[in-house]
């Protein structure tokens, strides 16, 4: 389990958690940047939408190997958001939008995304 404060520079230590977890469970380099990217994402928005920037906030990160998946768990301490209402990224009207595009990463790079109760918790879900 990865504990990070909320704050944007504890992003980067994502990398090393993903580049132990590709020697440890031989991940394809096919499949890195894609595990590399969700990941980021979702605790890019966990630390900036989810916990504000709160730095008394944390996110936490965990991950189960099952068989031929990975399961990866990012939590929040915030209130969570309706997942179902998020605004299609590939509408013309939000192409030149900056940001809105990290849950549409996610569901493109990942082979599941499930978001749990309120939506402070998300699973990344990936066949290796």
């Amino acid at each position: 389990m990865l504990k990070l404060s909320s704050t944007p520079s504890c992003i980067c230590q994502v990398e090393d958690y993903v580049k132990e977890l590709a020697k440890k469970h031989r991940i394809s380099p096919e499949l890195y940047p894609n595990i590399l990217i969700s990941l980021t994402e979702a605790v890019n928005n966990a630390i900036r939408h989810g916990n504000r920037s709160n730095e008394n906030k944390v996110v936490h990160i965990g991950y189960k190997k099952n068989g031929d998946s990975l399961r990866f768990t990012i939590s929040d301490e915030g209130n969570g958001f309706d997942y179902n209402k998020l605004p299609d990224p590939t509408c013309p009207e939000n192409l030149l939008k900056c940001g809105g595009r990290g849950v549409f990463l996610m569901k493109e790079l990942s082979d599941r995304v499930i978001f749990q109760g309120n939506g402070s918790t998300v699973e990344l879900i990936f066949r290796l």
